[in-house]
């Protein structure tokens, strides 16, 4: 066989290569496809006053780091009167990590750690937000919290976690909002991030936070 055209060829098998090794690492990082699935129901808390907190949040966000760890404090003080939700808004125009450390979390959740993963996602944000290959990053969380590492990186890669999300992003779309992070509702209404935060910092409060649960708890028990 003419040396010429094996070279031509070797040259052709390694170009082929190098774009499927692109594609696959951009398709960790972007959303796709339609989804026929439901919203998530990531919850923590009771909810024994029949009121749910829904934040919808992208953890590469600074500003949702910000709200965090308020969001931390909320949700313990009222563990047993809410419920906490949180449903994935991953902004992949402005941050190309979000969608890839949205599937981590869902990958978790299948796993039944959910909100761990959450937890190590926000405590580690500036760890893995510029990182070229997030995903050995989220193994060593995945580790960490104790899940299957095998399983979790097949349910990363999974259609399933692909759909949860973009099932959130499609919910989100029929709220009439403006995608912007985070974004919080009460019982379904609209909240103001505004009126979570401090006059004075700009920063969002327990306080803040506890005023407005606190009026929502009293309207269900009038």
């Amino acid at each position: 066989m003419d040396r010429r055209f094996l070279i031509i060829l070797a040259v052709i098998i390694v170009a082929l290569g190098g774009i499927f090794a692109f594609s696959k690492q951009s398709a960790d990082n972007k959303s796709g496809g339609s989804s026929s699935a439901k919203p998530t129901t990531h919850t923590i808390g009771q909810g024994k006053k029949g009121v749910t907190l829904t934040e919808y949040g992208d953890y590469q966000c600074p500003v949702c780091k910000i709200y965090y760890e308020p969001l931390k404090q909320v949700a313990e003080k009222y563990k047993d009167e809410i419920y906490f939700q949180f449903s994935n808004l991953p902004l992949v125009s402005i941050h190309p990590n979000a969608f890839a450390s949205a599937r981590a979390a869902e990958a978790a959740g299948l796993q039944n750690k959910y909100f761990e993963m959450h937890d190590k996602l926000y405590d580690n944000q500036t760890q893995w937000s510029s990182a070229s290959n997030a995903l050995s990053f989220f193994k060593t969380y995945a580790k960490e919290i104790g899940l299957n590492v095998s399983q979790f990186e097949t349910d990363y890669a999974s259609e399933k976690a692909n759909d949860a999300i973009n099932a959130d992003l499609d919910a989100f779309k029929k709220t009439g909002k403006d995608q912007a992070t985070p974004t919080f509702f009460i019982d379904g209404t609209p909240v103001s991030n505004s009126s979570l935060t401090d006059s004075a910092t700009g920063n969002p409060t327990l306080e803040k936070f506890s005023a407005l649960i606190d009026a929502e708890i009293a309207k269900k028990t009038q």
